[in-house]
């Protein structure tokens, strides 16, 4: 439920674990809190997001788009949301957006503990043609042959042949930021095997995308492609 007294800010994560639904700050349109990112200000007066939404102390809730967030910033959306002098500074978006990127990261790193990431083309490639892929993973920085060649051997699996529409395809990531997750070097394919920590990063890899996206480009098209 939202609190009607003060739509714009929540009560703390303690007191309002139960909400599912949050009023943007910018656009004042309700959201599932998993499109919206959740902005608290730190001890220092410093406006910070809260991507797990636990910090304490109220948060205001923002569309996860780059575009809104720095529209938030540009209008001191955040001094009058939390009603008092704050700091959101400039660079703000580009922040949020590099701890998004840093959260899955951490997320893949954490489903390769668990056993459930493959990484390098033959044996991604074995994977697919076993049918055992849940997700293929490219590095956005790889060579198109290599990516064009796993697309389409995930295609037939699939039986939509360059489209892969029933496998996730994630291109979220760098060839560096997959290397640092992986814990080796050089990594452009992966591939996913179904489990809880492979479920948390492509929910990750999707708020990151979207966040990326500009508006008009959210076509809410499944989201296989991301």
């Amino acid at each position: 439920m939202l609190a009607l007294a003060d739509p714009d800010l929540d009560h703390g994560p303690r007191t309002d674990r139960s909400a599912t639904m949050r009023m943007c700050a910018v656009s004042r349109e309700v959201r599932p809190i998993d499109e919206l990112i959740r902005f608290v200000v730190a001890p220092s007066g410093d406006v910070i997001p809260d991507l797990k939404r636990k910090l304490p102390g109220r948060g205001l809730w923002v569309e996860a788009s780059r575009r809104t967030v720095a529209e938030a910033v540009r209008r001191n959306q955040f001094s009058r949301g939390f009603k008092r002098n704050v700091r959101a500074a400039a660079t703000l978006p580009a922040d949020t957006e590099a701890l998004l990127e840093r959260s899955c990261t951490e997320a893949l790193a954490m489903a390769a503990k668990a056993g459930q990431v493959v990484s390098g083309f033959a044996k991604v490639e074995g994977l697919l043609d076993q049918g055992r892929a849940g997700a293929l993973i490219h590095a956005s920085d790889g060579a198109a042959d290599g990516i064009r060649k796993l697309d389409a051997i995930a295609g037939q699996r699939t039986g939509n042949v360059g489209e892969s529409r029933g496998l996730p395809i994630v291109t979220a990531l760098t060839s560096a930021q997959l290397d640092l997750a992986l814990g080796r070097s050089n990594v452009i394919h992966a591939a996913l095997l179904a489990g809880p920590a492979s479920k948390t990063f492509l929910s990750r890899c999707h708020i990151l995308v979207r966040y990326r996206m500009d508006d008009d480009d959210k076509t809410g098209d499944g989201g296989q492609k991301f």
